[in-house]
């Protein structure tokens, strides 16, 4: 599996997540993910592990698409975010992270917002829902007043090669909506199951069935992240990240499209695993017993 790793073996995309997140009702009447009070920002490298994360995602959305109750999928989608912290949607959104130096947000077609465009600070308090940060912004010009908290200062330091909408959405205030967290973990699932059905029952689709499948998958994408060229041992192209969407949406293209992909949902279950073998089919032993087993009693 060696294209996908050297392609992006350097990549800029320290992420941040909180030891502690808690679901709030905003003014809006919609719940939230936000860091929980006395929760402690850890800063880590997203792709150390980026296998995982993404078969993570998926299966929070396989479990939407499998029809499983609400609780089952909040609990689902509280453990992700614990695990790897919030999507990043602030800057994974827009044309461009870097949109705290333009005077509006432009907004390329997404599920989440329909405006094409709107102003930086309407922009925000879709973020800021509880509490708003210290920002001044007039025209290009933006202004952040970071004072009390040493930890977020710390944070923002650490981050202040990165666009500054990146560093804000690892401020405690920041906070994600929960039915925009599911729908994104839904979406990836629907693209791999389109994908994984398309090849795996193929002669048994009917031609409009295809089609669906071939629709839904060409409605899947993303932004591109951009990239810089480092001069280390050699020049060395180095993407960045903005978001721990982007870097998801990326790496699950890759495992996709990689022509050894491993991808699979298990026959018994559905869950979605990487297969250690080409003609795999169960994401364990047990459901491959217990898959027989069901079968064996049918035909009695």
């Amino acid at each position: 599996r060696h294209g996908m790793k050297n392609l992006f073996q350097r990549a800029s995309s320290p992420w941040v997540r909180y030891s502690a997140y808690e679901y709030k009702k905003a003014g809006d009447g919609h719940f939230y993910i936000t860091p929980a009070a006395e929760a402690k920002p850890e800063v880590y490298d997203p792709l150390k592990d980026a296998e995982q994360m993404v078969l993570d995602a998926l299966n929070v959305g396989a479990l939407q698409m499998n029809r499983k109750n609400g609780n089952e999928v909040r609990d689902a989608v509280m453990e992700f975010v614990s695990r790897y912290g919030l999507l990043g949607f602030l800057t994974a959104l827009p044309t461009t992270p870097s949109f705290m130096d333009y005077e509006a947000v432009y907004l390329p077609k997404n599920h989440f917002i329909r405006e094409e465009s709107m102003t930086t600070q309407d922009y925000l308090t879709l973020f800021f829902p509880f509490e708003k940060l210290d920002i001044y912004k007039k025209g290009v010009a933006s202004q952040w007043d970071l004072t009390g908290d040493r930890e977020m200062m710390a944070l923002a330091l650490t981050m202040q090669d990165a666009p500054r909408a990146v560093a804000m959405s690892f401020q405690r205030e920041y906070a994600e909506r929960y039915d925009w967290l599911a729908r994104q973990f839904k979406d990836l699932a629907f693209s791999f199951y389109s994908s994984f059905l398309y090849y795996n029952d193929y002669d048994d689709l009917h031609e409009m069935t295809h089609d669906l499948y071939r629709q839904g998958m060409a409605a899947f994408g993303g932004i591109a992240p951009t990239y810089h060229i480092a001069l280390l041992d050699r020049p060395t192209i180095i993407w960045d990240f903005h978001s721990l969407l982007l870097c998801l949406q990326m790496m699950f293209s890759f495992m996709l499209t990689d022509t050894d992909s491993t991808l699979k949902a298990c026959k018994h279950c559905n869950k979605i695993f990487a297969a250690s073998r080409p003609n795999a089919e169960f994401c364990s032993p047990q459901c491959k017993n217990r898959y027989n087993v069901y079968k064996s009693r049918g035909k009695e």
